[in-house]
């Protein structure tokens, strides 16, 4: 199913009374929807960087060979406005993204440090309309959600969990989590009754009442510590972060996600933080994934779900460290699928874009639970990129140790447990509501992360650099995957 685009008419829009929680009826078919702007692949941060939006079009070229689109309705989502980016960025940051250009680059260079633009972040052409149009396909997939459109959401061009409300950060300018996430919270209360709505901020001229969602869970399954969201919602228990990741004493990007971030103030014990070795496989991953999943679900018992599916914590990946394949980091969303409550999957990292485009392929499979052949379909468009063994499952596993111990993991899984001891069950949405803009709670956030910093060893606002052309699995101009833009093109042909 196609639809032109992503507003519905007039006369579909209804209001509807929700409950405070919201899930799926186990025999109920969910209803899935696919966001993908067709450009958003057009774009280059430059030819050795290793974050090549190419893989999106590589990605929904595999995902319609496989013929997925018959059982989703797929959108064409509009770019995010200036307005709704700034509901989470400072005004100053999106208006300098908007002017900003490579060929004025130069008149911008005092800027540069204060938005954090380097070699990581870099000005390449056409910048502002690719923020705006993965962060618009994010808050078109959280409308489509609140207004019970869809189960399920995909936006595989989002997932830029880096991003800070001031800065640019690790390949990622506009946090399109962030938005989405804030758009699932956002609410006011309908005079007529005790229930609690949402406006619809879409078309403001033909008011549209949605459900809202008290409690929003975070999952992260990127090889890097997703720090924005955190960061964001760091202060606050409307939100619950977890995340999966590489940390080593903070010398890999971006330096945090140690156990001891935990939140602060209202938000402290709702931020939970697995850091992870280099060298984990299948089965160590998922079974230490579904036993701190399962227990944060039982506890927070989230009324909506953003998962982050960064693939980069695939084995063979430039930038990581893991030996997980395809299959297990499909499982951990088919884990999180099978609880039948509202989800927005996300993309993110990932830099070995052939793997990258099979791994979001097989997890749209998945969440429209459809059983993939294992050959990749002759008909793609790019099928001889995906060579010699044109498999949807090509072996990922490096010859390195897993250096996650058994005693080590042990003990992650009972600090974690522990933490979750200290909540003091669900909240609920009075603990704390968000005005419309957020501008409250940002600025008690700050005040809080301040305050943080004074407390604490590790500073979760650090700036670093994702160093990419240093890491130990890019191998520069040797690297296989160097000319990915090159021969995606010549493909296509």
């Amino acid at each position: 199913m196609f639809s032109s685009t992503f507003l519905p008419s007039n006369n579909e829009k209804t209001a509807q009374p929700q409950s405070a929680t919201f899930h799926i009826q186990p025999h109920s078919k969910q209803k899935v929807a696919y966001f993908h702007h067709k450009d958003v692949g057009n774009f280059h941060f430059g030819l050795q960087h290793p974050m090549k939006p190419h893989r999106l079009t590589l990605t929904n070229d595999l995902v319609m060979s496989y013929e997925l689109h018959e059982r989703m309705t797929v959108y064409c989502p509009p770019k995010a406005t200036d307005d709704e980016l700034m509901e989470f960025h400072e005004t100053d940051y999106i208006k300098f993204l908007k002017d900003v250009t490579p060929e004025n680059s130069e008149d911008f260079v005092e800027d540069f440090s204060k938005f954090n633009i380097s070699e990581d972040c870099p000005i390449f052409e056409g910048l502002y309309d690719f923020c705006q149009i993965y962060a618009g396909a994010s808050i078109a997939a959280a409308h489509q959600l609140a207004s019970d459109a869809a189960d399920i959401c995909i936006n595989w061009s989002g997932g830029l969990h880096h991003a800070k409300r001031f800065e640019a950060s690790g390949f990622c300018f506009v946090n399109d989590i962030v938005l989405a996430i804030q758009h699932l919270l956002r609410f006011v209360k309908n005079f007529n009754s005790n229930l609690l709505y949402i406006i619809d901020l879409f078309d403001l001229n033909n008011l549209v009442i949605e459900r809202f969602y008290p409690r929003v869970l975070y999952i992260d399954i990127d090889i890097h510590h997703g720090d924005g969201v955190q960061e964001a919602f760091y202060a606050t228990d409307r939100v619950m972060t977890v995340s999966f990741h590489k940390y080593d004493n903070g010398s890999f990007f971006p330096g945090t996600g140690n156990i001891n971030e935990i939140g602060c103030g209202l938000g402290k014990f709702f931020c939970l933080n697995v850091p992870l070795k280099d060298g984990i496989d299948d089965e160590t991953y998922f079974t230490l994934f579904k036993d701190v999943i399962s227990d944060v679900r039982d506890h927070y018992q989230p009324s909506v779900i953003v998962l982050q599916c960064g693939a980069d914590s695939l084995g063979k990946d430039r930038l990581g460290g893991f030996n997980i394949s395809i299959k297990a980091h499909g499982e951990c969303v088919r884990f999180v699928k099978s609880w039948h409550i509202p989800l927005l999957v996300l993309g993110g990292g990932g830099y070995r874009i052939h793997n990258v485009a099979r791994c979001w392929t097989y997890e749209t499979g998945i969440l429209v639970d459809a059983e993939l052949p294992p050959e990749l379909p002759e008909r793609t468009r790019f099928y001889n990129f995906f060579g010699p063994d044109f498999s949807l499952h090509p072996p990922l596993v490096r010859k390195i140790d897993n250096f996650n111990t058994k005693t080590e993991l042990q003990k992650i899984s009972q600090q974690v447990h522990e933490l979750l001891r200290f909540l003091d069950g669900a909240p609920s949405v009075q603990m704390q509501e968000l005005p419309g803009d957020l501008q409250c709670l940002l600025d008690e956030s700050d005040e809080e992360l301040r305050d943080a910093r004074e407390d604490q060893t590790v500073d979760i606002r650090s700036r670093k650099r994702l160093m990419w052309h240093e890491n130990e699995y890019f191998d520069g101009d040797s690297d296989n995957d160097k000319d990915d833009d090159q021969n995606m093109d010549a493909d296509s042909n």
